[in-house]
């Protein structure tokens, strides 16, 4: 089968003879239908973040169709279901699955970190983390779908109302899934973006852009990951703020435990999402038609351009994906 495979730092090679995958009795197996690409999918393309051996599959946000179901998968959707997959495969048995919080669990499987990716026309998937979504669903809403719901975890997690000024620091693919997720319940955010298209795509979508100066924001939501954007949102907030962390980065905080006292600021970190809630309820947000994460979206590929897609995803205003049913 056809699978786009890393061979190199920013070498994307389409395979014609990959390995077929080997559906187990508690797997599913998946006929992909399209692919969004990451920031981690990129890191791993340009071999910032390293995977156990090369040549290695890419991608994780993919979506299809059941193809067929193992023996002991008994209450697995039906084939020729369309689902998305959750790529992050908890054990579910360990002291943090059992009290909810699946994304702390030491034994994920993260796809395409330390499994192979999904960018394959066929994958087999724990049939607990596939998820059934309306044949209806626009193939660019289920693109984006795993990450809108990291999105919306982090917002459900920050406790953030719509009664609450609130700053997105970051408008990059991460960046505009935040507004979008703001916006479904009530907040119209101000965006900190110094990249005018991707800012312009963030106000496009029904966010503001921040005043030059402008202050008071009781929420801040960090995606960049970057120390300069965080240390400049610390000047703009009120005492008692609470500022949720999505974007990865490693440099240390700007903050000292003075500011963190004085301030009385609250810090959260939010990693993916846990499961099965977290993954259902944004799926149902997107069956509802309540958020259309595909508008996000700036550009599509056939899988054969793979290499094209992951290239220049970083300079792209919006989020990047890969169509397994598009035509070159």
């Amino acid at each position: 089968m056809k699978a786009a495979v890393l061979t190199a730092p920013r070498r994307l090679r389409i395979a014609d003879d990959w390995p077929e995958p080997i559906c187990g009795p508690h797997d599913v197996l998946v006929q992909l239908d399209g692919m969004g690409v990451c920031g981690s999918d990129l890191a791993v393309f340009d071999g910032t973040r390293q995977v156990p051996a090369l040549p290695w599959a890419v991608g994780h946000e993919g979506f299809g169709r059941i193809a067929a179901v193992g023996a002991r998968a008994t209450e697995a959707p039906a084939p020729g279901t369309r689902v998305v997959i959750e790529p992050n495969y908890a054990c579910l048995q360990c002291p943090d699955c059992a009290r909810g919080l699946t994304s702390a669990c030491a034994k994920r499987t993260i796809v395409g970190i330390n499994a192979p990716g999904l960018l394959a026309e066929r994958v087999a998937v724990p049939a607990p983390f596939v998820h059934p979504v309306p044949a209806s669903a626009r193939a660019e809403d289920l693109a984006c779908a795993e990450p809108y719901t990291v999105a919306r975890t982090a917002v459900r997690r920050g406790g953030v109302t719509a009664d609450d000024k609130t700053l997105v620091v970051g408008a990059g693919a991460q960046g505009l899934l935040l507004c979008q997720a703001l916006l479904a319940i009530g907040v119209r955010p101000a965006v900190v973006e110094p990249h005018p298209l991707r800012l312009a795509r963030a106000v496009e979508l029904g966010a503001r852009a921040a005043g030059e100066g402008e202050g008071g924001f009781g929420y801040v939501f960090e995606s960049s990951g970057a120390e300069p954007a965080l240390r400049a949102a610390l000047g703009r907030t009120v005492p008692g703020a609470t500022f949720v962390l999505v974007g990865l980065g490693a440099d240390p905080l700007p903050l000292t435990l003075n500011q963190v006292v004085r301030a009385q600021l609250t810090l959260r970190g939010s990693l993916i999402y846990d499961h099965p809630g977290d993954f259902t309820a944004a799926l149902a947000d997107i069956a509802s038609g309540a958020v259309r994460p595909g508008a996000s979206i700036d550009a599509c590929f056939p899988l054969e351009r793979a290499q094209e897609a992951f290239a220049g995803a970083r300079e792209r205003a919006g989020k990047t994906w890969i169509s397994l049913t598009a035509a070159d």
